[in-house]
């Protein structure tokens, strides 16, 4: 078992990343503004609100997973807000994960202050989400479908590609 950071992502870019780069950008040219050519053009492709945004998606996602755990995991203890800071800390700091990609493992969950439960010991659970899973890489794998949300009644969106058919002519041209 393993489980992500916290690390929203804006357009397939992290938000923490975004942030540090420009925090980067800026440090360097204060220091020596014969860098700020170097900078220009990294810095010309951010929009006008980018910076503010992924400093709002940082605090938004921290701030649901702080309500989700004292609602939920752990409702019933004490320090609740202490112990979902401590999680929130460690899953959400991105020097620490460095990668959206990153696994953080079953034991490393538990040592933060995770209350977890193994899939493998739980069979008949953990048979009913590899189905799910194989379903789903089935899917998308043999299908143009890039996205699928179903529920427990059947109702599906599925996203996929256009697949549009071509036939492509060769010319043959005649040495002259």
């Amino acid at each position: 078992m393993t489980l992500g950071p916290i690390d929203p992502q804006i357009q397939g870019v992290p938000a923490h990343g975004i942030i540090e780069e420009f925090q980067q950008a800026f440090e360097e040219c204060k220091v020596n503004q014969i860098k700020i050519p170097l900078w220009q053009p990294i810095i010309a492709k951010y929009t006008p609100t980018l910076i503010g945004e992924a400093q709002k998606a940082i605090s938004w996602s921290e701030e649901m997973v702080k309500e989700w755990l004292i609602s939920g995991m752990l409702s019933e203890t004490e320090d609740r807000e202490a112990n979902a800071d401590k999680i929130i800390t460690e899953l959400g700091s991105h020097a620490l994960t460095k990668s959206h990609a990153r696994h953080i493992s079953a034991s490393k969950c538990k040592e933060i202050g995770l209350k977890i439960e193994m899939l493998e010991d739980n069979q008949e659970l953990q048979d009913a989400v590899l189905t799910v899973h194989h379903a789903c890489i089935h899917t998308l794998s043999a299908t143009p479908a890039f996205k699928v949300i179903e529920n427990h009644t059947g109702t599906a969106f599925i996203q996929s590609t256009q697949v549009v058919p071509m036939q492509i002519i060769k010319e043959q041209h005649e040495a002259q």
